[in-house]
């Protein structure tokens, strides 16, 4: 494990922990506590680029690739949520952070589910967004590898992205929707299906109830999976959480943005903690 300096702020950098290599960017000053975004399925950190204005004005802000995506190691799988949290911790550790706050949406949100389950001691404050504990018979997931091996991801990205924004969205933001569905397409094979595998074996539902640090779930409107629904109940499950529904599909950070930045920003600036 390489153990960096501190960074300034605003770079690109390689983190070599686990044996993997992290794609990670910093932004935001120095001194400042540390938040964590973990990017979805099939995303980048890329796909956090409009909430850094606003979050590094008062935090620093730490985004990466995860495992298997964008210049992220590519490491054989399945992988589980287990690994992609322990990914973290060495990320952490790598950069001499004791605790952070964290942010994940979707896939990132099942990797902060665990991290506040099984790492509380690291989390400041946590925000899941659009995500679960579980998602459903492991068939789901089973048919998305099945055909993202024969065909490749083409086969699947326009269904995702009609699950990721909403028609009006994708009408009045097209190159948004490009770099996202540009991201989506670069993503490994390999990374991919081993991700939906971590996906299809997750069951922290039983966890929910360990998670002590101060939560916000977030969940869209027009999400399709999880439904609104879906995701006040798992704020509800968890103990010292809210929720806030918010106008968008599943990519709440793009198809609401503004409100997604109020919303977390206002949460974390709650709480004094995430210092490195």
């Amino acid at each position: 494990m390489t153990l960096p300096g501190r960074a300034r702020g605003n770079e690109l950098r390689k983190i070599e922990a686990g044996g993997l290599r992290f794609n990670v960017a910093i932004d935001g000053p120095e001194g400042m506590p540390w938040l964590v975004l973990s990017n979805s399925l099939g995303a980048t950190l890329g796909m956090w680029q409009r909430q850094v204005p606003a979050f590094a004005q008062h935090l620093r802000v730490l985004r990466y690739d995860t495992r298997g995506h964008g210049r992220s190691s590519v490491p054989a799988g399945p992988y589980s949520i287990a690994q992609l949290g322990g990914d973290v911790l060495r990320m952490l550790d790598a950069l001499a952070i004791e605790r952070a706050h964290f942010c994940g949406l979707s896939l990132g949100g099942t990797t902060g589910i665990w991290l506040g389950a099984h790492a509380p001691d690291r989390i400041a404050r946590l925000v899941l967004c659009n995500t679960a504990a579980y998602f459903g018979p492991p068939e789901i997931m089973n048919t998305r590898i099945d055909t993202v091996r024969r065909h490749g991801i083409e086969a699947i990205a326009d269904g995702v992205l009609e699950r990721w924004f909403t028609p009006s969205f994708r009408a009045s933001e097209p190159d948004a929707v490009e770099r996202i569905r540009a991201d989506l397409l670069a993503t490994p094979v390999e990374g991919y299906v081993s991700c939906c595998a971590a996906l299809r074996d997750l069951d922290e539902r039983r966890s929910l109830a360990h998670i002590s640090s101060p939560t916000q779930v977030i969940g869209g409107t027009w999400d399709p999976a999880p439904r609104p629904e879906a995701a006040r109940e798992l704020a509800s499950l968890i103990p010292n959480a809210r929720f806030a529904e918010l106008p968008a599909a599943h990519l709440t950070n793009l198809g609401a943005e503004q409100a997604f930045n109020e919303c977390v920003l206002g949460f974390l600036r709650q709480g004094d903690g995430g210092r490195g």
